[in-house]
Parts: structure tokens; sequence; C-alpha cells
């Protein structure tokens, strides 16, 4: 007679564990919720990278809008026309002081889109000082530049008049000596008030000061300057010359600032177009574009350094969560909780952890970028995928920050976890 022993069932006919999504997502929520307090301040470091990640990403892409429209309302109106009759003359011994008519601003005045428009140059003086009071008198003096203007110069800088006012076309057609100075340059001078009509002293000729500028909207230059009426200074010193070539400034309407450009040339001297060269507004792109990436690259670094940080924040304190509950480890694999199911439920934990980080931050992140336009009066710019990727990253860098807790936690044998 055979002996027969007992046969051991197999492994398909044991009933296998099973871990549904039902019963994940309430271990997950459980396990998280039993200590709020660690929870909180492990998400932290995930709340403060998204929230980041959103602001940053918000912020640039509101900024980058206010650049646009910083270079189109002023860039993208300004032309600038240069003469250079002297220098395509100079080859045929013929020199052109001066290729700009006398009624220049009324001649481009007259074209479509330009607001104002308006001829200076640099006054050539003998190395003299600008001085507050007659020479012979002690007075503060200074190495200041002279700017012959005409009146379309100051109308297209934009200035903002501290006190006083600019010289109008009768005060530039009379050659009245009169000038016009930025407030830094009034106080280097020593004017603070026009109620007692101070002058200042050009090479020992007095001119009034009727105005002083507080800032201007282009050609910053001017602030830095004292600005008489050309011809006054063609009176005095002389037109301009080879060595400081007269230049023409122009204010235009949006968007038609290339048309200017083409015409200008034409409407000053049709009978010589090519005694000027107009230069059109450059085109920003590229330089809103080197701006943008910058701001991105830096930002995006901070905002992964916060992320990395959560990350280890998450790591750690699921680490320890393991350490703590490796007694409930073994009991659950000897239950028949396979390797698996421990992994995955630590897993859930960590991305709970890090998908409720994101939540919060985007949320945060959103709300400075809304702040801070509200404050500056700005319109508040942020993507729609920077909003939907912000949790998904949080998700992401709870997964990360969890698969080494995971890990340990699926290795621990039963067996020893329930003599610990």
């Amino acid at each position: 007679m055979r002996n027969i022993r007992p046969t051991r069932p197999r492994d398909r006919d044991m009933p296998r564990s099973r871990f549904a999504a039902a019963d994940l997502l309430s271990e997950s929520l459980a396990g998280v919720l039993q200590r709020p307090a660690r929870s909180a301040l492990t998400a932290l470091g995930t709340v403060l990278g998204v929230g980041a990640f959103v602001a940053i990403l918000g912020l640039t892409a509101t900024t980058s809008s206010q650049i646009d429209a910083r270079f189109n309302e002023l860039t993208a109106t300004e032309v600038n026309v240069e003469d250079t009759a002297g220098a395509g003359d100079a080859t045929k011994g013929v020199v052109t002081p001066n290729a700009f008519p006398p009624d220049a601003d009324a001649r481009v005045g007259a074209l479509n889109g330009v607001r104002a428009a308006g001829v200076y140059w640099t006054v050539s003086l003998q190395g003299a000082s600008v001085r507050s009071a007659p020479p012979g008198v002690d007075a503060t003096s200074q190495q200041i530049q002279v700017v012959a203007a005409s009146p379309g110069v100051l109308a297209a800088a934009g200035p903002r008049l501290k006190t006083g006012r600019t010289f109008d076309r009768f005060a530039g057609d009379r050659g009245e000596q009169v000038a016009v100075i930025g407030s830094g340059m009034a106080a280097r001078l020593g004017i603070t008030t026009l109620e007692t009509s101070p002058a200042v002293f050009i090479e020992g000729q007095p001119f009034t000061v009727i105005g002083i500028i507080e800032d201007v909207d282009r050609k910053a230059d001017l602030l830095l300057s004292v600005v008489v009426p050309a011809k006054a200074a063609e009176e005095i010193w002389g037109g301009p010359g080879a060595a400081n070539r007269a230049k023409m400034i122009i204010s235009t309407e949006l968007g038609a600032a290339t048309q200017v450009a083409g015409e200008a040339a034409l409407a000053l001297r049709p009978d010589h177009p090519e005694y000027f060269k107009a230069i059109p507004p450059p085109d920003p792109k590229a330089l809103r574009g080197n701006v943008t990436s910058d701001l991105n690259q830096l930002f995006l670094l901070l905002a992964t350094i916060c992320l990395v940080i959560g990350a280890v924040g998450i790591a750690n304190t699921t680490l320890v969560a393991v350490l703590e509950r490796t007694g409930e480890i073994g009991l659950r694999r000897a239950l028949g909780a396979r390797g698996r199911h421990i992994t995955v439920q630590f897993l859930a934990e960590s991305g709970a952890l890090g998908t409720l980080g994101g939540l919060v931050g985007t949320s945060l992140g959103t709300m400075t970028v809304v702040g801070v336009a509200i404050a500056r009066d700005w319109t508040p710019v942020i993507h729609v995928g920077t909003v939907a990727a912000a949790p998904a990253i949080g998700l992401a860098t709870g997964l990360l920050a969890g698969l080494y807790p995971a890990w340990r936690a699926a290795s621990i044998q039963p067996a020893e976890a329930l003599r610990r």
C-alpha cells in the first residue's frame, strides 16, 4: 500500500487578497488625518513650491504684458531723424552745416499721425561752466550740457513739470534767452523756486529759468541738460556743425511710427530727402523675449528649489511614519496584505499630501498674482495650463517623495514586524 501524503493547496486555489480603490482611499485619508498637524507641516513645502511656481509664471506673464504696453506707448511711438548731409557731402568737398529747414517742426507736424516734432543739437561751448550767478560773483557752477531745441522737442519729450512752463513757439521765434532745466540740475545749481526769476549764465550769457522738469516720457538726457531755444543759441554760439549734427525727435500716434519714418525725409526736404536718415522704433519682440526668458529661468529655479524642499519633507515624514507603523504593517502582512498593497498605500498617502499641497499652493499663487496686479493697477495674466498643471506637479512631487519610504514599508517581513 502506497503512502499517501496530504497535498498542499496550490497557490491558484487560495483566495487572493485584494485592496479595493475605496479601501485605499479611506486608508490613505486615515493615515494623513491621523496626525493633522504633522501632515500640514509636511505639505507646507509643497504649498510653497507650487505657490511659487504659479505666482512666478503668473507674475512673469503679467509683467510681460506691461512691458508690451510700455513699449507700445513709448518706444513704438518715437521716431528719430538724423542729419547725414555733412557725411554724405564730405567726399565732394561740400559741407552742409544744417540740412533741417527753419520750419522743420511745422513740416513734419503736418504729417498724419504726428503728435509733436522738434529739432535739437548740443551747443559747442569753450569749456565754460553753467553758473547760477554772473561771472565774478561767488555762485554754484557746473559742467552741464547745453541743448538748443525748438519748442517741438519739449512737446515730443512729454515733460512733467515740477514748476513753471516750457518755452513756446513765440519765445522760440523771437530768440528769447530763456531756459528749462531738470529738477536734479536745478538742485545742483541751487535753484529751488521761480518766484525770484532765477537765471543761469552760460559763457556769461544770462538765460532766465522759466520751467523745472520733474520727469519726461522720452529723451531722459534732457533732465541733465540746460535746454534753450534754438534761435537764441544760434544767434549767440552759431548753429550746428559737423561735430554736433542736428537731430529731430518725433512723437507719433500708436501705430503710425513706421509710416511717419518713411515720410519724414521727403516732408523735410523734397529736393534732397537723402540728407536725412529716419530711424523707426525698433522691434521690441527680441528684447521682450529675453526679459521674459531670464525671469522665467530665475524664478523657476527658485520654485524648483521650493519643490525639492517640499519633496524632502514629505519623504522624511513618510519614512518616519513607516518606522512608527511597523507593527501595523506586520499585522497587515500577516492578515494577507501583499507587498504591493503596502507600497500602494504609502504612495497614496504621500500623493495625497502632495496633491493637497498643490491645490493650496495653486490657490495662494493665484491670489498673489491677482493681489499684486490690483495693487499695481495691472491686468492679471495667468495661463490656464499653469493653473491646471500646478496640482499635478504637487501630486508628482508627493509620489516621487514617497517611493523610497513605500519600498521600505513593503520590504518589512511580517514576523520581524510583529516581534518589534
